[in-house]
């Protein structure tokens, strides 16, 4: 069930509120009941034969998790066990395919399996694992109620595409938070906004990516950029407007979840981009995976080797196809590129320069990241050099232009900090005694919202429902 289909929006979300409400605060056990049953209904909602497999993670978590108490023998033991058993429906439902298709390539004959990925794997596997290692570090104490880690596993705004969330950020509020009614407010404001980001921007730029990667002999240069270029606008207008919802959702029950962007094309650099875009990844890398292998706290050759691993993963976390390693593969030589070779020339250019050259990279590995094959992807960035079948230009090009006009117009100063730079304006002026601007620093987002929200309905109404990208990995 996506947020943004009519069944959440109509009929799920608002039962799900009324249900947690109806219980008085003091009682917060049974808030937290609510919001497990739901979270498990959500789960179920997709298929609910895969619901065992999230019960299950839940379930090695929790035994793992205690017989990782300080003081027991054999902890390392358990904690490689249980991240193994954690790991293991991952690869299995993500990868195998994969590999039987390469196997297969180089000569054998395996039957590759059709197994349905369960929805949200890949966020909730990773959820688990910094779980593990929080309580074998000692970070955390372990949680002995089961039904606690189970929602913190199975939280429905953030299950299927994040944010990832630490238990020792996310556990406490579970037994001590107190929602309150700016609070709620707030977060229905903010789920307004990602929703129409979604339906609004996402899916008519997605449109307009779809039928430049698919134009084959017809491709163009001029569209082979603007397909390229809508994407990434697409992209992250889906994926950041999944999250705003979720980060919504979470504010509505008391629950905050982690930011996971901040901006990320204003960024200046590759290593600046990944640090705004989709942070919680980054850091879960950094902190479970990039940080043991040394970090940068050894030689350079080690230094390249861990960026070689933290990449090569990351890719394959994405998808299980060449395209997400070779994209992966992409980000690990620019980072190590901007750290050994151009990054002290690179910081002495104008911020201008910088920014292009940082859109730029951004740009042609989305083009990696979206194609449908490596060989799809050499098309298309070929196209964007000059060398594009259709030609200089099309009436394709100029169609997605004038047929998503107001998607463009719209899209572009939404990506940069005007909202920041509009709040900050205003609170000025409302210090100086301005009545107009405290009026619409207080009323101005939640106008705003009830009418995104009403435009998205009715967008919602006359087309058709379109899945969030994030939702295949």
């Amino acid at each position: 069930m996506a947020f943004s289909s009519m069944a959440f929006l109509f009929g799920f979300l608002p039962a799900a509120v009324l249900c947690y409400y109806l219980i008085p605060a003091r009682y917060r056990a049974g808030r937290n009941g609510v919001l497990l049953l739901f979270s498990l209904a959500f789960y179920a909602w997709g298929g609910l034969r895969l619901l065992p497999v999230l019960l299950a993670n839940c379930l090695v978590s929790w035994a793992a998790g205690l017989l990782l108490a300080p003081g027991r023998r054999g902890r390392r033991a358990v904690f490689w066990t249980g991240v193994g058993l954690n790991l293991l429906p991952l690869l299995c439902f993500k990868y195998t395919g994969f590999l039987a298709e390469n196997l297969n390539a180089l000569g054998l004959k395996l039957k590759i399996p059709g197994l349905l990925l369960p929805a949200g794997i890949s966020f909730f596997t990773f959820q688990a694992v910094s779980y593990l290692a929080d309580v074998y570090r000692g970070t955390i104490p372990p949680e002995r109620n089961f039904a606690r880690l189970t929602l913190y596993t199975a939280f429905f705004p953030q299950l299927l595409q994040g944010p990832i969330v630490r238990y020792g950020d996310f556990g406490p509020l579970l037994a001590d938070r107190r929602e309150t009614v700016p609070e709620v407010s707030a977060g229905a404001v903010r789920f307004c906004f990602g929703l129409a980001k979604k339906v609004l921007l996402a899916d008519a730029l997605g449109t307009a990516a779809n039928g430049a990667f698919a134009a084959g002999d017809r491709l163009s240069v001029g569209l082979a950029w603007i397909g390229s270029i809508a994407y990434t606008l697409q992209l992250y207008f889906d994926f950041s407007g999944y999250t705003d919802m979720a980060l919504g959702l979470g504010q509505a029950f008391g629950l905050p979840l982690p930011e996971n962007f901040d901006y990320p094309y204003t960024a200046q650099s590759a290593a600046e981009f990944w640090r705004r875009w989709h942070i919680t990844l980054s850091r879960w890398f950094r902190d479970y995976v990039y940080i043991p292998l040394g970090g940068n706290r050894c030689s350079r050759g080690r230094h390249l080797l861990n960026l070689l691993a933290v990449w090569l993963l990351t890719g394959l976390w994405h998808g299980a196809a060449w395209t997400f390693v070779v994209w992966g593969l992409y980000y690990a030589a620019l980072l190590a590129g901007e750290k050994y070779l151009w990054g002290g020339a690179l910081e002495r250019l104008p911020r201008p320069v910088r920014h292009l050259y940082a859109l730029l990279l951004i740009n042609f590995g989305w083009v990696l990241f979206r194609a449908g094959s490596l060989g799809q992807a050499g098309d298309v960035l070929s196209a964007m050099l000059g060398f594009a079948p259709g030609g200089l230009w099309s009436g394709e090009a100029e169609y997605d232009l004038r047929q998503y006009a107001w998607e463009w117009l719209i899209a572009v100063p939404a990506v940069l900090p005007v909202r920041l730079w509009l709040s900050r304006r205003l609170e000025f002026s409302r210090e100086r005694g301005s009545a107009l601007s405290a009026a619409a620093l207080a009323l101005g987002p939640k106008v705003l919202a009830l009418c995104l929200l009403g435009l998205s309905a009715v967008r919602l109404l006359s087309s058709t429902f379109r899945s969030f990208l994030y939702f295949q990995f």
